[in-house]
């Protein structure tokens, strides 16, 4: 089976052919950063017009390298939800446009799954159950896998995403858009026994995260210390060690609560390089496998939206002939496979 993959939830337009059994053939990622930039977060129309803009194009180019044609795709995917309901509404018409006019059944993929199902890309592809850590700009989870569909949130962020937290403290130490990797990078020269920050919620049980707090603790520090070079990359320094600290506290904790000993970690902040240096050494102490999508699949994309796709298809599943999109749309309300 050949699935094309098209992922438009926010500010990326990815495109992916994606073969059942030679892989992913071919894909491409358009990033809207310049586009957003000036304004210091997404504008919705402005995404929900440059996809419009965009998506063709990036397919024609897929195609053309994958030396594929129309008839040789058996099925289309979409990011359904999650996401801005404009810029989902691009893919979706545009996957459905082309599915009546080829002839090929679509599906409309939940974006979460898509960053679940984004490891299986990868030669050493972890086999359920494990457990998945969901971080992005929009989401924080912490989710036990079952299998396709299968799914139990074991805890989530009760406020800010951890990506948006790193956004918001990046813009407080005026640094651009988007404020993830500026502030991973102004990090690398900050001295990190300065300052300590609080590993929210990880004095009390349970598995939910918070990092409102600390994004206000990062804001009072600022405000109380001398506004030097050297001061922002210490509390760039500081904030990191203490998000770090806090998803591998809860990391810990949930694979000892379900006795697994295979983690995947997905969605954006996975490329944090100081986040992936604390989970490999969490999972040596505990004897467990981490696994993680190739940077350029940690952020959304078209491969990872054909992936989940392939697999719902193969299994029989089809959209009907309505096009329906959900900005808001809960992991728990998938069906198995």
């Amino acid at each position: 089976m050949l699935v094309l993959g098209i992922e438009t939830s926010c500010d990326e337009t990815g495109i992916a052919l994606l073969d059942a059994r030679r892989g992913l053939l071919a894909h491409a990622l358009h990033s809207q950063v310049a586009l957003h930039a000036g304004y210091g977060g997404v504008v919705p129309e402005l995404a929900s017009r440059d996809h419009i803009r965009k998506t063709l194009p990036l397919l024609r180019r897929v195609l053309e390298e994958a030396s594929v044609t129309a008839t040789d795709i058996d099925g289309i995917a979409y990011t359904a939800g999650p996401g801005l309901v404009g810029a989902l509404l691009v893919g979706a018409s545009i996957a459905h446009s082309l599915a009546w006019a080829w002839g090929t059944p679509t599906l409309g993929v939940h974006h979460m799954e898509g960053h679940l199902m984004a490891p299986l890309l990868e030669r050493a592809a972890p086999a359920p159950p494990f457990v998945a850590l969901l971080v992005s700009g929009g989401h924080t989870l912490l989710v036990e896998v079952a299998g396709l569909g299968r799914y139990r949130v074991l805890g989530e962020s009760l406020d800010d995403a951890v990506g948006e937290a790193f956004d918001k403290t990046a813009k407080l130490l005026g640094l651009p858009y988007p404020g993830g990797p500026a502030l991973a990078r102004l990090a690398e020269r900050g001295d990190p026994h300065r300052f300590r920050f609080p590993r929210p919620m990880t004095d009390r049980p349970g598995l939910d995260f918070s990092f409102s707090g600390l994004k206000t603790f990062a804001i009072n520090t600022f405000h109380n210390e001398p506004e030097d070079e050297q001061t922002r990359a210490d509390i760039a320094r500081a904030f990191e060690d203490a998000v770090v600290d806090t998803l591998a506290i809860k990391s810990r904790r949930a694979l000892r609560a379900t006795g697994l000993r295979r983690l995947v970690v997905a969605g954006g902040v996975g490329a944090n390089q100081r986040l992936r240096q604390g989970l490999r050494a969490l999972a040596q102490t505990l004897g467990a496998q981490v696994f993680y999508p190739r940077p350029e699949f940690c952020t959304d994309n078209g491969a990872m939206i054909a992936q989940a796709g392939l697999l719902r298809l193969a299994a029989g599943q089809r959209d009907g002939l309505g096009i329906e999109v959900r900005a808001r749309w809960a992991l728990t309300e998938l069906g198995p496979v």
